[in-house]
């Protein structure tokens, strides 16, 4: 008799208004680590999000397809504790990006809180590629509502978004 080999999963959790190159470069490095990996959207009603949350889960999902690692990835909706989502996906790994120091200090307490609400999930902090270190939805946002090129920021999907939203509200 053969076992199959137990996949490991990973949650990368984000509110992803909207996804960014930066985000899609930390994925793809997440899928070389993992056999699996949640991409979660967050309600975030704490936020007052550019991007409705249905269409930032359209938005991430359109921005996966056809990449040579979208067969391991699933992309959800979720609203609550991320460390119960986690632990329903039974996830192992819970995926934070990391740009600057200043990111630390924030993600470092949300680790924490993690870690004691579900102490089988580690958190492991990625940094992105370089070329993207600068990168953030909030700068990509602020470009875009000022009339500002977003091509090369984020995906063509995102960029259309951008421009089909921005010109209806300008009607």
């Amino acid at each position: 008799m053969v076992k199959s080999k137990k996949k490991n999963r990973a949650v990368y959790p984000g509110t992803f208004d909207p996804v960014t190159n930066g985000h899609l470069s930390l994925i793809e490095r997440a899928c070389h680590f993992f056999d699996e990996l949640i991409i979660a959207v967050s309600m975030s009603s704490g936020k007052n999000p550019f991007f409705s949350f249905e269409e930032r889960i359209q938005l991430m999902t359109a921005s996966l397809k056809n990449k040579p690692y979208s067969k391991s990835i699933k992309v959800v909706g979720f609203e609550g504790l991320l460390a119960d989502l986690a632990r329903e996906m039974k996830a192992i790994a819970i995926i934070r990006g990391l740009r600057a120091v200043s990111d630390f200090e924030y993600e470092f307490q949300m680790a924490l809180m993690n870690r004691k609400l579900a102490r089988e999930i580690e958190t492991v902090f990625l940094m992105p590629a370089l070329s993207w270190v600068y990168l953030s939805s909030t700068i990509v946002k602020d470009v875009a509502t000022n009339g500002g090129d977003v091509s090369g920021l984020v995906p063509s999907s995102v960029k259309r978004a951008f421009a089909k939203k921005l010109n209806h509200n300008k009607r």
